[in-house]
């Protein structure tokens, strides 16, 4: 057993002693490609419009004349109410008409004959007085009366209830036979008869997580594709996002609401969805891995890694400016003012912004290429990139083609996506540290805005955890022997005693 031991040790010991690989690192070129991001969520379809059918009037159910799932025009006829009570009421209203007329004509012949005694002074002026005073009495009683035969007739129309909108009958709620009420005199609310969906339009209410809530906005398009039709994808518009956060296992989530045109009828209510909100796209932009970049945190792990000193590195990175600072700022200012405008080459938008131009790259050409983006054509692969060394020359801005903000403010990147990261690369044959400043990014590759041309390539370095935890193992491997074999030598231990065994080789 004792034997074992010592050749386990001796072969860790071995193991140890071995000199360190040299660091493997990937060069990627920083290269050209197109970046598309999207966010990803579940939801279910929902009417865009939904209406319950109630009765103004109380009574039994006589007749249903449509079911679930048939379209209906506005107009139509749908469930027919008991008509026996509100006939009645008709009837009686019609008669206290009639006699209401009766008695204005029996009203108007005395005051006529009021007016003719009360000329000759044959009555008294209080009698003259009092049939006038019938006789409005009399047509007071007709007004009364022909509003009751109308509200009498409209509580007979009311027996039959006709659709609202145009729609489709998702759902019934009575029977034949039942006895309903109206919701003009129930406290409950009445009862409802069916429900009614333009289907025309339909919502898919998805819940996003709170980390792409910020990326989505009004008005982006959105694809939807349902179990039922699973090679036919739907396009869709995010409608809104609600205010009022979910929150479900510690996860926050925001309802958003994405419309979709269904005149194909083909997407139900209830159905489940996967939703794809297409939240930016860039095209031929300069792009690098996203194992590339690193941050503050584990520059020094990085350094360590490539054989460089973390210190020195520190330093170097201390001493670099942020990329698109200083002379690469874009300054908007009001049209008319000069103490916004940079020094160098620069030239002024159509909108009142300041640029800076970069070398090489004239007033003219930029204006020809901005042109030709207001008028919708399409920019040629080298305009792109002058497009793309005008927004690097500005700090990400991109230069007059974007709406400029009130008030003479200065413009700032879009908060949205990427930010300042460090990246190694190899320039004159030196392993070098670079801010740079990413934009849009799909998880496998980031947009560069500054920092980096076409001519570099980043160093794909091992992450930051797996240099820890090599670290960590053989911080463990050093315990586990008791800080060194016994009968060796280490380059931090003091010289063993005389005494002890030489190692076995």
């Amino acid at each position: 057993m004792k034997l074992n031991r010592g050749l386990i040790l001796a072969a860790l010991a071995a193991a140890c002693s071995k000199p360190a690989p040299a660091p493997v690192y990937q060069a990627v070129p920083v290269e050209r490609r197109n970046i598309v991001v999207s966010a990803q969520a579940s939801g279910s379809v929902q009417p865009d419009t939904t209406v319950q059918v109630k009765s103004k009037a109380s009574g039994e159910i006589l007749e249903i004349k449509v079911q679930t799932g048939q379209l209906v025009k506005r107009g139509d006829l749908m469930v027919t109410i008991d008509k026996r009570q509100p006939q009645n009421d008709v009837n009686q209203a019609q008669a206290n008409l009639d006699v209401a007329k009766a008695t204005q004509t029996h009203a108007l012949a005395q005051l006529g004959r009021a007016e003719e005694l009360y000329k000759t002074r044959s009555i008294a002026e209080t009698d003259y007085e009092q049939a006038s005073l019938d006789m409005a009495n009399a047509k007071a009683a007709v007004i009364s009366a022909q509003v009751n035969l109308e509200n009498a007739k409209i509580a007979l129309e009311d027996c039959e209830i006709r659709a609202p909108i145009t729609g489709m009958v998702i759902e019934k709620d009575v029977e034949r036979g039942q006895v309903i009420s109206s919701p003009t005199r129930d406290v409950g609310g009445g009862t409802v008869l069916l429900q009614m969906a333009d289907l025309n339009l339909v919502q898919v209410k998805t819940l996003v997580d709170e980390t792409d809530i910020g990326k989505i906005q009004a008005g982006q398009q959105a694809t939807v594709t349902v179990n039922a039709y699973p090679n036919r994808p739907f396009n869709g518009t995010v409608l809104k996002i609600e205010p009022q956060s979910t929150t479900t296992n510690n996860v926050t989530m925001f309802s958003v609401l994405v419309r979709i045109a269904n005149r194909d009828g083909l997407l139900l209510p209830g159905m489940n969805t996967d939703v794809e909100v297409h939240v930016g796209r860039r095209d031929s932009v300069l792009a690098l891995p996203n194992a590339a970049l690193r941050t503050k945190k584990d520059v020094a792990s990085a350094a360590g890694v490539l054989g460089l000193s973390p210190q020195a590195v520190l330093q170097q990175l201390a001493s670099l400016p942020q990329p698109g600072d200083t002379s690469n700022k874009v300054t908007i200012a009001a049209k008319g003012t000069d103490s916004a405008k940079p020094a160098g080459n620069t030239m002024t938008t159509q909108d009142g912004r300041t640029i800076t131009l970069p070398a090489g790259v004239s007033e003219e050409k930029v204006k020809a290429i901005f042109a030709k983006f207001r008028s919708g054509d399409t920019p040629t692969d080298a305009e792109r990139a002058i497009l793309q060394q005008v927004r690097a020359a500005n700090g990400g801005g991109m230069g007059g083609g974007a709406g400029r903000k009130s008030g003479g403010a200065q413009a700032g990147p879009d908060t949205r996506f990427g930010g300042d990261y460090i990246v190694f690369v190899r320039r004159g044959g030196v392993l070098t540290p670079v801010r740079v400043r990413t934009g849009i990014t799909d998880l496998d590759y980031s947009e560069v805005i500054a920092g980096l041309t076409e001519q570099d390539s980043v160093l794909i370095l091992p992450s930051a955890s797996l240099v820890a935890s090599q670290a960590d193992l053989k911080e463990r491997v050093n315990r586990m022997t008791g800080g060194g074999i016994p009968g060796m030598k280490s380059a931090t231990s003091t010289a063993a005693p005389a005494a002890a065994a030489p190692a076995r080789p």
